[in-house]
């Protein structure tokens, strides 16, 4: 049996290179699919893991393990994925989506949803840091909304206002492919 993230942070903590690999395997995939929903774009996800890993190893010594220690990866990616976000040139294009087979045949099905997934990923590139955050952490992570003002060091209103302004702005993105304007 695999030891706990606390005792692989024990061990970390007197010097054991080998347990904060085995926290580094198992915490990675889930870091980068959390940074890459913050800044759409892999290389700058991967950038962001590799930072997140940089400063948890850093920080060890500050974690007090009164949350599990996922969650207190889970923070510092989300401040380092929306760091990386912030940093990225204007230039930066968000990366096109692999296309999504469609299980039904049919080109107009596969092509249609090859669009709303652009729209998606252009109205997510679109959004503020803040914004995109927020909407991804509820979204896509289902985190409670407490949890999320917590993360981004907002009120609760104000975090609830942040998802609310990021859903308005991809609801208007995405109403000409909901309902398009026909031609009489």
């Amino acid at each position: 049996m695999e030891p706990d993230d606390d005792a692989l942070v024990q061990q970390t903590r007197k010097g054991d290179a080998d347990a904060f690999r085995v926290l580094v395997e198992r915490h990675s995939e889930r870091v980068f699919r959390l940074a890459w929903r913050i800044t759409g774009d892999e290389a700058s996800a991967e950038d962001a893991v590799q930072e997140t890993f940089l400063r948890a190893y850093r920080s060890l010594h500050r974690f007090d393990a009164r949350s599990r220690f996922g969650t207190w990866l889970h923070r510092i990616a989300v401040n380092t994925a929306i760091e990386v976000m912030r940093k990225r040139r204007p230039e930066t294009h968000l990366e096109e989506p692999e296309p999504v087979p469609s299980t039904e045949p049919g080109p107009e099905r596969a092509a249609l949803s090859q669009e709303v997934q652009r729209t998606v990923r252009t109205a997510l590139g679109e959004l503020s840091p803040m914004e995109r955050t927020a909407f991804v952490l509820r979204h896509f992570e289902g985190r409670p909304i407490a949890e999320i003002c917590r993360h981004l060091g907002l009120r609760e209103s104000a975090g609830k206002q942040a998802i609310f302004r990021a859903v308005r702005k991809l609801r208007r993105a995405l109403e000409p492919l909901v309902h398009p304007v026909r031609s009489s």
